[in-house]
């Protein structure tokens, strides 16, 4: 199980990513138009540079939805490998069968 202080603070950025998708996707927009001129672009860097770091998707870490491990995830399922395994055995995962040869 995974301390519950970092599976809060992967939510709080889920919530901030969400409210700043928008104006982050605006401020992008515009610094990537060449038609403007190279001093607006440059004010929409600072902008953006000045919202919250946490706002950006890429901070976000895929985590375990049971158990709250962020590596081995497996995204179709949002679980990492161990959890499934121990819903599979147990048979609470449609399709999953214990392999033995």
């Amino acid at each position: 199980m995974a301390k519950t202080s970092a599976v809060e603070k992967n939510k709080r950025r889920r919530k901030t990513v969400a409210n700043q998708a928008a104006k982050r996707a605006e401020l992008k927009a515009t610094i990537m138009n060449q038609e403007l001129s190279i001093e607006d672009r440059f004010k929409a860097t600072l902008k953006l540079a000045s919202l919250p770091r946490d706002g950006s998707k890429t901070r976000i870490r895929n985590r375990c939805e049971v158990t709250g491990r962020p590596r081995a995830f497996y995204r179709k399922l949002k679980m990492s490998r161990i959890a499934l395994r121990e819903l599979g055995n147990a048979g609470k995962v449609p399709g999953i069968v214990k392999s033995s040869w």
